[in-house]
C-alpha cells in the first residue's frame, strides 16, 4: 500500500540531514586545524618596504644597506 515499506519520500530527508551533518563536521575540522588561514594570508601579507623598515628599525641592517635596498625596490 505504501510502496517500499513506507520509506519512499521520508528517506530522502534522512539523506539530506546526513549530508548536512557531514558537511558541518568537515567545516569544524577545517576551522579547528587552521587551514582557513590560507585564505587570510593576503590580509596578513607585509609589503617589501614594510619588512625593510622593520629590519632597519631593529638594527639588522645599517643605513647604507637600507638605502641601497630601498633604491632596488624603486622607492
Amino acid at each position: 500500500m505504501h510502496g517500499y515499506g513506507g520509506m519512499g519520500f521520508g528517506m530522502i530527508w534522512w539523506w539530506i540531514i546526513g549530508l548536512v551533518v557531514v558537511a558541518a563536521i568537515i567545516w569544524v575540522v577545517i576551522r579547528s586545524t587552521g587551514q582557513n588561514n590560507i585564505l587570510n594570508n593576503t590580509a596578513n601579507h607585509k609589503s617589501a618596504i614594510d619588512i625593510l623598515k622593520e629590519r632597519y628599525a631593529s638594527g639588522e641592517i645599517d643605513k647604507e644597506e637600507y638605502e641601497s635596498k630601498k633604491k632596488d625596490l624603486g622607492i
